[in-house]
């Protein structure tokens, strides 16, 4: 059956349905609070929550819970009913405004960074009424912020409000400075494509390294991977596409605008890209998004894999972060327009990029790290941990020229595609090509950060875009308020940005080796792993900046640096000991048994008077690194008992130099016993099964 495209959004209480519910001086009272960001009155509450209860309940809910993002790169609520007893023992619905507004789930027991003590559990969570409540599973979902009884953060998306309302401000002071009086607020739009893997889910049961670490710890390289690039955009299996279908219909019924969907490089992995949003709602979308992605899968005998390597040997996934600037009134603030060079106010926003993310880089780099991501960045279809930013040959030309005081020229006016068929139309070309290794890339009117990873949050991405990016506009508006020479000052801003920071701009080849060693001549940080990433947080320029524009105290900043550490930490001692539990219960016991057949045959044959080499050979070689992986995994257990537990960064550390390199050193040879071992005694589903036979 096709999607009724007038059920668009029905499951939630959008503007149209708050048009329609809510009384007109209410409606007015909400959207005020929502454009202006000031507090709801008390009443307005009341009546909001009532609509809201009513509207939900006669869409099957019975429960509503304050749906928050704690620090964990997924989400959280607690669930409560609608229903209140009565005197009569009977019950009433209801829902008040203070319960729209206010919750209070338990605070000790996620992630802080030592903001709680464990007896100490108060938190609360805050309705944040710029994203809109849904219904899923007879449940009302109410968007909130998550802080904890002192005042301070506990979630992602906190910061992100705070940010934005900091890169609105300073982007609007721009625009006054450049004759603007028409545009009131500036919004960061965001579109997060998310790449992802589906295997069959029989199989996925039977791997306990995809069940608890969300990534494959062992697999030999199966023998055909994604070397015929045949996948690329290709025909999407039929369960697959049912899978897609199903997915799509339930994002579209929350309002969750996917757009796109294709096959990714990866066997197995597949794409799906929204329309872009406000951030905020972009960031409330990605999220429910990977939920539904996992939910669907398994109602489909399917696994959604998440993680940004779930195999070697092929590529891994990432979610690329398109983030622009937008006035209220649809002035998209990095649309170059039809000759850039000549739109001075784009190239001002364009070198407020160009500044912030080079003075800022390892903190952009911090924002993307988690302890999957390590697995990808740098690899060849990731970029690598060094920032840098791609705006193309005219672009960049444009910007030199301006700063060397010549006046630009668009040498790309006219720049037709020549496709030598005559049948086919004329494309005006683009400004530039696109550059898929660079991990900052300008594609004509945003900014691609392609460093996020698959299964993180967005959020921390972009509310450090908004703040440093921020930062650089105040600046600029500062100069710009204070000079005499309005336009001689904008060609001094281009010039320094040229000066200072034009080291960030890259527009080659981001894999290669030959990059490494240029941007180490250049000064740019190579932040390789997410423990040196961290530190990040402690640079004092950082907390100065987070901190000056109210994003992240310094003491926020800490507990950030703390959690990350220790999910780190945990991370890789979960996968440690998954790895030592496959070994012991399933890799050894099985190999043994092999090698047992094998000797048994051999011996037959030796008695019949026959000397096989080839089975002596196979013995041997089995032997062999039955031993070692013996021999290396009693030390990947002493290992793991000696973790450091009083010191963050020196348990991190510890598992990044020690833990890591013990279990690479032991999956090249449980791969190589599982290639020379009879498939059917391999205890579990192969590389080949898990990527090709769905």
């Amino acid at each position: 059956m096709s999607f009724d495209f007038s059920q668009f959004g029905c499951n939630v209480f959008s503007d149209t349905v708050m048009r329609d519910k809510l009384p007109k001086s209410t409606y007015k009272e909400l959207k005020k609070s929502i454009d202006s960001g000031k507090p709801l009155r008390a009443d307005v509450a009341e009546i909001v929550a009532e609509a809201m209860k009513d509207w939900a309940v006669e869409k099957g809910a019975t429960h509503f819970t304050h749906w928050f993002q704690p620090m964990t790169n997924i989400t959280a609520g607690k669930l409560d009913s609608f229903i209140s007893p009565t005197p009569d023992g009977k019950i009433i619905l209801e829902f008040s405004g203070k319960e729209l507004i206010k919750g209070e789930p338990d605070a000790s027991s996620f992630p802080n960074g030592g903001l709680r003590n464990t007896f100490e559990a108060r938190g609360y969570t805050m309705w944040d009424c710029t994203s809109p409540a849904f219904i899923r599973d007879h449940t009302l979902y109410i968007p909130t912020a998550f802080c904890s009884y002192t005042g301070e953060a506990l979630d992602t998306k906190t910061p992100l409000l705070r940010s934005m309302e900091v890169i609105s401000n300073e982007a609007m002071r721009l625009l006054h400075a450049f004759g603007n009086t028409t545009s009131k607020r500036v919004l960061v739009t965001v579109g997060a494509e998310q790449e992802y893997f589906l295997v069959d889910r029989k199989a996925y049961e039977k791997r306990l390294d995809l069940k608890i670490c969300g990534r494959t710890l062992l697999g030999a390289k199966p023998p055909k991977g994604q070397e015929m690039e045949d996948h690329y955009f290709g025909r999407i299996r039929i369960r697959i596409a049912d899978y897609m279908h199903q997915l799509d219909e339930e994002l579209w019924k929350l309002g969750v605008t996917a757009k796109t969907k294709h096959n990714e490089v990866a066997p197995a992995q597949h794409e799906l890209a929204p329309i872009f949003d406000s951030v905020n709602i972009a960031c409330d979308h990605n999220q429910l998004t990977m939920e539904l992605m996992r939910v669907i899968a398994k109602k489909n005998g399917l696994a959604c894999l998440l993680h940004e390597k779930p195999f070697a040997h092929i590529n891994g996934s990432g979610k690329h972060n398109n983030w622009s600037l937008c006035t209220d009134d649809g002035i998209n603030l990095f649309e170059p327009g039809k000759n850039p060079y000549e739109n001075i106010q784009f190239l001002t926003f364009l070198c407020a990029v160009i500044t912030a993310v080079d003075e800022y880089a390892d903190l952009i780099r911090l924002s993307a790290a988690i302890a999957g991501n390590d697995y990808r960045l740098g690899a060849n279809e990731a970029p690598p941990a060094i920032i840098s930013v791609f705006l193309g040959e005219q672009l960049t030309s444009i910007l030199k020229q301006i700063a060397d005081g010549e006046k630009p020229h668009n040498q790309m006016e006219s720049a037709f595609l020549q496709m030598g068929v005559e049948t086919l139309p004329k494309l005006k070309k683009d400004d530039s090509d696109r550059n898929r290794t660079s991990p900052f890339a300008f594609t004509g009117n945003k900014f691609e950060f392609r460093m996020v990873g698959s299964s993180a949050s967005i959020a921390c991405a972009n509310f450090v875009l908004n703040t440093i990016v921020a930062d650089v506009l105040s600046r600029f508006t500062d100069r710009l308020e204070h000079t005499k020479d309005f336009d001689g000052e904008i060609h001094r801003i281009i010039k320094d940005t040229m000066e200072q920071h034009g080291r960030i701009i890259f527009n080659g080849n981001n894999y290669t080796q030959e990059w490494v060693e240029e941007a180490a001549r250049r000064g740019l940080p190579n932040l390789s792993n997410t423990v040196d990433a961290a530190s990040a947080y402690l640079n004092p320029k950082n907390i100065d900046v987070l901190s000056r524009h109210h994003v992240l105290s310094e003491v926020e900043c800490h507990s950030r640096y703390e959690v990350l550490l220790e999910n780190y930490s945990h991370i890789i001692v979960i996968e440690a000991n998954t790895l030592l539990e496959m070994i012991h219960k399933l890799v050894i016991p099985a190999t043994i048994e092999y090698i047992g057949m094998i000797s048994d045959s051999f011996l037959k044959l030796k008695e019949a008077g026959l000397h096989n080499q080839s089975m002596e050979k196979i013995l041997t070689s089995l032997s062999e690194l039955l031993d070692g992986t013996s021999s290396l995994t009693e030390t990947l257990e002493q290992l793991v008992a000696q973790v450091p537990h009083t010191n963050s960064l020196e348990a991190a550390g510890f598992c990044r130099d020690q833990i890591r390199p013990k279990m690479e050193e032991i999956r090249l040879l449980v791969d190589k016993i599982e290639v020379l071992t009879d498939k059917k005694k391999w205890p579990m589903p192969s590389y080949t099964d898990l990527l090709h036979r769905i």
